[in-house]
């Protein structure tokens, strides 16, 4: 995996931290479970060598996440490569809630992308979001043809800035509420909440969406 055309053994060697060399075996790029990945997170917070496939596993879906939000491929990569870098330095303090780690990592992107957004405007268009097939099934599934998809997702842009947090993390990410709560540092009621008033404002335009479970 690469951010900035730098794969895993670059990146880490750019942590400005205890020095250390680069992990020389192969880290698996299966998907763990939640055991393993504990196990993975504990030997991260010993050896930030190890973090590699903490990192392997969880940057599509953050990059994917951040580049929903920026719309631009170079900001997002550097919004990516910020967030992994942070969790990082983090990782010794740590603390296992019982949440999944991607909850974690995306707790820190939402703070990186409203830390920048006013500077971070999307400029492409739609048809990148789409065409990158980073739209969440719950609302893909709801679209007729292309057009749909498209008119759904400048709704979604339309709506105040958390309320289009949630609704993407729901619905593009699929995460639970508890999860989302974790990821914007808010109780699970005020996501709720969240994304209830999005979805009545998006369905004054569109059709028809998924009720939230």
């Amino acid at each position: 995996m690469i951010i900035d055309g730098c794969p895993w053994t670059c990146f880490v060697t750019s942590f400005e931290g205890p020095s250390f060399e680069p992990a020389q075996a192969e880290r698996p790029v299966s998907d763990p479970s939640r055991d393993e990945e504990r196990e993975l997170v504990e030997l991260a917070k010993r050896d930030p060598r190890q973090f590699g496939a903490l990192y392997d596993r969880h940057f599509q879906q953050i990059y994917r996440f951040i580049y929903s939000r920026v719309r631009e491929q170079t900001a997002a990569e550097d919004v990516t490569s910020e967030v992994f870098m942070k969790a990082l330095k983090a990782m010794p303090r740590y603390q296992d809630t019982g949440r999944p780690f991607a909850a974690w990592l995306y707790q820190i992107a939402v703070n990186a992308i409203a830390d920048r957004y006013r500077t971070l405007r999307p400029t492409h268009a739609l048809d990148d979001f789409h065409d990158l097939s980073i739209g969440g099934p719950a609302l893909d599934e709801v679209a007729a043809n292309r057009d749909e998809v498209r008119r759904i997702w400048a709704l979604v842009e339309a709506l105040p800035h958390q309320q289009r947090t949630a609704l993407v993390l729901k619905f593009q990410e699929d995460m639970k509420i508890e999860d989302i709560a974790v990821a914007m540092g808010k109780s699970a009621g005020a996501v709720k909440l969240l994304i209830h008033r999005g979805v009545t404002r998006l369905r004054e335009g569109a059709s028809t969406l998924r009720p939230v479970d």
